[in-house]
């Protein structure tokens, strides 16, 4: 059994020096340093100069040198579920790409997200009528009778649509 695991929750490497606050740079030498403090550790990452100038009166429980390796760049967010839901409700709301907005009704009706209820005309324009499943909300999406060679340039506009709808979430 490990007594470290109970006593002390694994601790991050700082990004800056514990005494000088100043950042550490990618390949420089630096020091950890562990101290008992009550039931548990505390750490602290010191620059080679700090470490020189440190009260070597305090010792600390342990210590090791190393090299200061910057965290890599955060993954790319992945494109999330609800952003093509996001940009139908946008749409419908700014009363804007009826053509987008089918092609979005649909895409989220075959993920089960949204369910056609019915089809509704409202003066000489069919709209289809769709209920969320899990909030119950309900969207009125024109039913713009794409035509089969329509498809590919909404599609892709579409896309173009989620792209950048992703880039400013």
């Amino acid at each position: 059994m490990n007594p470290l695991a109970n006593d002390w929750p694994i601790k991050h490497r700082a990004d800056v020096c514990a005494a000088t606050n100043r950042p550490f740079a990618p390949g420089e030498q630096f020091y950890t340093l562990l101290f008992r403090e009550g039931n548990g550790f505390r750490r602290e990452d010191l620059s080679e100069e700090a470490w020189a100038g440190r009260n070597e009166n305090i010792r600390p429980f342990s210590f090791w040198k190393t090299r200061y390796e910057p965290p890599p760049p955060a993954p790319p967010e992945p494109l999330a579920k609800e952003n093509a839901e996001e940009l139908l409700r946008r749409l419908l709301a700014e009363n804007a790409q009826p053509n987008a907005c089918y092609v979005l009704a649909v895409m989220l009706e075959r993920k089960r997200i949204l369910k056609q209820i019915k089809t509704e005309t409202t003066g000489n324009r069919p709209a289809l009528i769709y209920e969320h499943a899990k909030n119950g909300d309900v969207f009125i999406v024109p039913d713009v009778r794409l035509r089969l060679d329509e498809l590919e340039s909404v599609q892709t506009e579409v896309a173009t649509l989620l792209k950048s709808t992703a880039g400013a979430l």
